[in-house]
């Protein structure tokens, strides 16, 4: 007995220390088990059968709360996979090639369960389950070559709170089943699986704790439009943010340093300085110092960028009016006639992936090129003006001071550069909803916070516009903008499409008909009138227009309206809780500073 003893001990001191990496890399395994046996031994079955709806329908919540123990690595790791497994219900649009792609997985599996009492595409539904079941399984030889760190299983898991609060909690992949708050229960109790294979601590014990708090919270409170959207974030998301980052570095694993949209270090998403606008410059010469930004302001007010020197970028962009101009489209340089669109605020037009309301160009350079050489608009050149430009000794100074040259040669580059980094220096994220999300609770009334929760939830608006920069740049990677169609009428209750075919010009994709770029609806109480036509007068026009489902609920038929057609059915008071929130979003410039300085 002694020497079995002795043995057993010997043979369990020998084995060798499984590292907590090794540990998350069989944590998730087992959960993909789980998960693919439940999709190929009844979700699957069911659909091959004449199985009651309900029973696909529960079967189908059960395999998407199973999916959300797996969602923060395979959004981390594998993406492109990623997006087959629970992407948006829409094809996915390759501009560059001109290609769209039929879109795949949950969300596609959603519509065909719970669009209509009965399910019409038996067909198309049995097709999806079993591509649903290869993709995972592409997961699983994925995953079992992907080298794992410790920091990157920590980036991986505060991502996953930022997607939740972003996007779990506001319905975003569960439009129809509307079962976001159970999800986001599994998803956070799998979180707290995870930190069991690290150091134990007191600050651990904290945030285990709080993470069981909070998908208890989301499982006593399922009711989507009920939900209390404010206060989760306040008492429970933001905390566990917070102190799964301090948490990592107590035990010695320090965040990620490289440039991002949104910083790694950044304790929540509503941290001052939380978003760095030189991750969208074209690379790192291009990035913003101080002298770049004052030499950029003076560019911007300077109509020698004109052909005419009679326009400057600041003739539309009107610092006074947030950057806009007021009108629903302005007078072409020549005076003639209008220019093609609305003028929209370059507040914040930094923190996105794509400028102009067709989504053209890519950077702040490229915009400011077209805009420069655009015909209605400016007429001018960049080469004529940097030649204009050289023989000023004060812009010579301020180029060499913004380029660190020394030949004082001006470039059309140069030009580009310096004007965005004047728009770059606009980024303002300090309104009183932002100062409510760091704690101050003064900032905001209780209409205003009822306003947020109806913007997260029953009005469904942060579907589109993603808080925090509330623009359509698409949290928490911020490295994708999108678009809608939404059918915009010419006027307010017109029945006809506004003819600006947006998007499809460009690519000529049909898809992308009538599409726009999803703009941010921060300082919109300063940037009427509204839509890429300036039709809507007031935001008052704008909630209507929504609320009855857009050019839908006006008559206009489109087959490619991504707006669910749906009536939301607001009240009055909805409306204007809605309204009140909107105004919490303002933030204006009052002094030139550019956060990353």
């Amino acid at each position: 007995m002694v020497s079995l003893l002795v043995f057993g001990w010997i043979e369990k001191s020998s084995r060798p220390v499984q590292l907590p990496t090794d540990q998350v890399r069989q944590h998730f395994t087992q959960d993909l088990d789980t998960l693919e046996r439940l999709i190929a031994g009844r979700l699957l079955p069911l659909a091959e059968s004449s199985a009651p709806v309900d029973s696909l329908r529960q079967t189908f919540i059960h395999c998407r709360q199973r999916f959300k123990k797996l969602e923060n690595f395979t959004e981390y790791y594998l993406p492109g996979t990623s997006r087959l497994i629970n992407g948006t219900p829409l094809d996915e649009v390759e501009v560059e090639e001109t290609k769209a792609f039929e879109p795949a997985g949950f969300q596609v599996i959603e519509e065909l369960l719970f669009a209509e009492d009965t399910i019409t595409e038996k067909p198309e539904l049995v097709r999806q389950i079993r591509n649903l079941r290869n993709q995972l399984a592409r997961i699983r030889t994925v995953w079992t070559a992907t080298e794992l760190t410790d920091a990157h299983v920590f980036d991986a898991l505060r991502l996953q709170v930022f997607r939740i609060m972003t996007l779990g909690i506001a319905g975003f992949d569960t439009p129809l089943c509307r079962t976001a708050m159970p999800e986001a229960a599994s998803s956070l109790v799998s979180l707290r699986s995870y930190l069991a294979f690290y150091p134990a601590t007191d600050s651990s014990d904290v945030l285990k704790n709080r993470l069981q708090a909070a998908a208890t919270y989301l499982n006593t409170h399922p009711d989507f439009d009920a939900f209390d959207r404010a206060h989760f974030i306040l008492t429970f998301a933001n905390p566990i943010s917070r102190e799964l980052l301090a948490y990592q570095k107590k035990i010695g694993i320090q965040p990620f340093t490289e440039i991002r949209a949104l910083r790694a270090d950044a304790a929540t998403l509503f941290e001052p300085g939380a978003f760095n606008a030189d991750f969208w410059a074209p690379n790192a010469d291009m990035r913003t110092n101080h002298a770049k930004v004052l030499l950029g302001e003076k560019l911007f007010s300077d109509p020698i960028l004109s052909a005419t020197n009679t326009r400057s970028c600041a003739s539309c962009h009107q610092p006074d009016k947030a950057f806009t101009d007021g009108l629903p489209k302005n007078t072409t340089l020549a005076g003639s006639g209008l220019v093609l669109r609305n003028t929209p605020t370059i507040i914040n037009a930094a923190l996105q992936n794509s400028q102009f309301y067709d989504m053209r160009s890519q950077t702040l350079e490229n915009q400011s090129l077209d805009v420069v050489h655009n015909v209605t608009e400016m007429h001018g050149s960049l080469d004529s003006a940097a030649r204009k430009l050289q023989v000023s000794s004060d812009y010579v100074k301020r180029f060499r001071q913004a380029f660190h040259q020394s030949d004082g040669r001006i470039s059309p580059v140069q030009i580009q550069n310096a004007l965005s980094a004047y728009e770059r220096s606009l980024v303002r994220l300090n309104a009183r909803f932002d100062r409510y999300m760091r704690g101050e609770k003064a900032a905001m009334s209780l209409e205003e916070i009822n306003g947020f929760n109806l913007f997260m939830g029953k009005a469904q608006c942060g579907i589109c516009h993603f808080m925090p920069l509330f623009n359509g740049t698409i949290p928490p990677g911020f490295t994708k903008t999108e678009s809608e169609v939404i059918g915009v009428p010419i006027h307010p209750k017109s029945r006809q499409i506004d003819p600006d075919l947006g998007r499809y010009t460009l690519t000529k994709l049909p898809s992308l008909k009538y599409a726009f770029k999803t703009p941010t609806v921060r300082n919109t109480t300063a940037t009427m009138p509204y839509m890429h036509n300036g039709a809507f007068r007031n935001l008052d026009e704008v909630i209507d227009f929504y609320d009855g489902g857009g050019g839908h609920g006006l008559g206009i038929e489109l087959e490619n309206q991504t707006l669910p057609t749906d009536r939301i059915n607001l009240s009055k008071p909805e409306k204007n809780a809605l309204l009140a929130f909107l105004k919490t979003l303002t933030d204006l410039p009052t002094s030139l500073k550019h956060e990353g300085l």
